[in-house]
């Protein structure tokens, strides 16, 4: 019950698939070491206009992808690598000289197998998410009807408790270009014990699995490498893949141009923070403090500012590399607001990533003596910690407020990173720079008016639903994961280079990750993960923000994108720092 039939959407010729939503007739697993679980379906009834909408939406494929004859099993480049780190070849003795892979069109029709996958989200959400599900189903069920995908429930503890359901053409219906994770869940368990490895194992081969896909950052790539290696070494059939995602930015590098979601998020913060600057134009009264979501870096806030030009942005790898304490940055802020009251502008949009406190040199010193002493003590509070820390660090932490102090303290997440987000600095800098300006209005310096809001966004972004740059990149994502598992490549991360460029010259690829991991300290001891993307203060999306920032602190400047767009030209625009990275001009900046 499979057909294929062509549609035309605008200019571009599409393939729309179509399975039977009756019983397909296929047995499901439960046993001791696996559970079917039946998820029940959403209610067409429940979604909205625009959601139905986005439901029949078709996502633009590369012509490696497009129809039945192109996916006749690509051809294969493999480049080996050159130099790997003699550590890392220690602790990935099978996987660490994995070829990267390229894919060329095959000239002739082969056939395929039946495979059996399966897939899980880990990790936070990031919007594009079920369309590397139903790209990956669709790959699948073209190269051969009979292939089985299978969705574990949760996250990793799917597959290390062997929680799972199966996806079908109802499923791909119901999911398609929407937002979130929900259509099999997501969570933040690591697969690292011995007991989740050998459990994992044994779902995989109670599942007869040839692939496991696992969608997530960089923690979560770096373990699904680990769980390729744990596989060749136990002769485990199934190949692990991995899917860059995150909202943050931060997981990408020579060979990942970005990571799926990141594009969605920063069109919604953007929106929120133009729709406050309009709204602050009208009413010219209060100073806006607006924390955005991004952990280790600053792209997220470096973009928004980018869309919406801000009167201060902070950017927390220019903190660090200037070394600036928090009374610096008070100072700044200060000086800020003091010029523009004079010119009668007691009002202001303020930008700072939420692990921005982790970039204070100070308090990331802070922050690593807290790690090392929490990992070997966990019941330790906040009151007891004082006596076990450097009289440096005693100082600063004594002089955080209580707040803070106690936010510090919170239980790690589960790679032992703090919970950031938790932590909420825009409080902490709206009452250092409230303290600083009483100072100085005291002594004469500031006649103004200082009126302060607070905002956090972050979980708004992670599952709105993708613009079309996500929609088509997931889409593509999962097909690319499906060729990369059929054949037979494992320990790879499957990529799309060329994203600047219409989607008909995308280009799918596979890189191994063990060319992507440099030795991190976790929990007290060096651990293998894939090292995060800061903010490159001599590329071209900082630079193009230094060249504008002066005048955006004193003068109004601001803008607004608006919403996410679904058709028409804004539509297919994508986000400022991936045209900037790769060399384009974005008129209203670089003109």
């Amino acid at each position: 019950a499979y057909e294929i039939s062509a549609c035309l959407v605008g200019s571009e010729m599409c393939i729309r698939d179509r399975v039977s939503t009756q019983s397909t007739g296929v047995t499901t697993m439960t046993s001791n070491v696996v559970q079917f679980v039946n998820r029940e379906r959403p209610n067409h009834n429940d979604y909205s206009t625009l959601q139905k909408q986005r439901l029949s939406y078709q996502p633009s494929l590369p012509p490696i992808f497009q129809d039945k004859t192109s996916l006749s099993c690509p051809t294969v480049r493999v480049e080996h690598p050159e130099n790997v780190n003699e550590k890392i070849k220690t602790l990935f003795p099978n996987s660490h000289a994995l070829p990267s892979v390229h894919f060329d069109k095959n000239s002739e029709v082969v056939p395929s197998k039946p495979l059996k996958v399966g897939i899980l989200f880990s990790g936070g959400q990031a919007a594009g998410g079920h369309n590397v599900v139903c790209g990956l189903f669709r790959y699948l069920k073209l190269r051969n009807p009979e292939s089985r995908l299978f969705g574990f429930i949760g996250g990793p503890i799917g597959v290390i408790k062997g929680k799972y359901t199966e996806i079908t053409q109802e499923t791909v219906n119901d999911y398609m270009n929407l937002g979130g994770f929900n259509m099999i869940d997501t969570g933040r368990d690591k697969i690292e014990k011995d007991e989740h490895f050998s459990s994992s194992k044994k779902v995989c081969e109670e599942l007869g699995l040839d692939g496991l896909v696992i969608a997530g950052g960089d923690d979560s790539n770096t373990n699904a490498a680990v769980l390729a290696e744990y596989f060749l070494a136990q002769k485990v059939k199934t190949r692990v893949i991995g899917v860059p995602k995150t909202i943050d930015g931060d997981l990408k590098n020579e060979y990942i141009e970005i990571s799926f979601g990141f594009d969605s998020a920063v069109k919604v913060f953007s929106t929120l923070i133009g729709n406050v600057a309009t709204d602050l134009l009208s009413a010219k009264k209060y100073y806006h403090f607006v924390r955005l979501m991004g952990r280790s870096a600053s792209h997220i806030t470096l973009e928004c500012a980018l869309q919406t030009h801000p009167n201060v942005c902070l950017i927390g790898e220019e903190v660090a590399a200037k070394k600036q304490t928090l009374k610096q940055i008070t100072h700044y802020i200060s000086d800020i607001i003091i010029k523009r009251a004079a010119v009668g502008k007691d009002y202001g949009i303020v930008l700072l990533p939420e692990g921005l406190i982790e970039f204070i040199p100070e308090v990331h010193e802070l922050l690593g003596e807290i790690n090392e002493i929490l990992a070997s003590n966990p019941s330790v509070n906040h009151k007891e910690i004082v006596e076990h820390l450097s009289p440096a660090c005693r100082g600063l932490f004594d002089f955080l407020p209580h707040k803070i102090r106690e936010e510090l303290m919170l239980e790690r997440d589960p790679h032992g990173n703090v919970q950031v987000s938790r932590i909420e600095t825009e409080r902490l800098l709206i009452q250092t720079v409230s303290e600083d300006l009483s100072k100085r209005a005291r002594f004469g310096d500031y006649n103004g008016k200082f009126a302060p809001l607070s905002h956090f966004f972050g979980y708004e972004g992670r599952s709105c639903l993708p613009s079309e740059f996500d929609c088509n990149y997931c889409f593509t994502l999962g097909h690319a994961a499906g060729a990369l598992i059929e054949t037979e490549q494992t320990g790879l991360v499957a990529v799309v280079k060329n994203l600047t460029n219409p989607v008909e010259k995308w280009l799918p690829a596979g890189f191994p990750v063990t060319m992507m991991i440099h030795m991190e300290r976790r929990k007290g001891k060096d651990t293998p993960v894939i090292e995060k993307a800061l903010v490159k203060l001599d590329g071209k999306p900082f630079q193009t923000f230094l060249k504008h920032r002066d005048a955006w602190a004193i003068e109004d400047h601001y803008r607004n994108p608006g919403p996410i767009q679904f058709q028409g030209p804004v539509a297919r625009e994508y986000n400022f720092t991936l045209q900037l990275e790769h060399g384009l001009d974005v008129p209203h900046l670089t003109s």
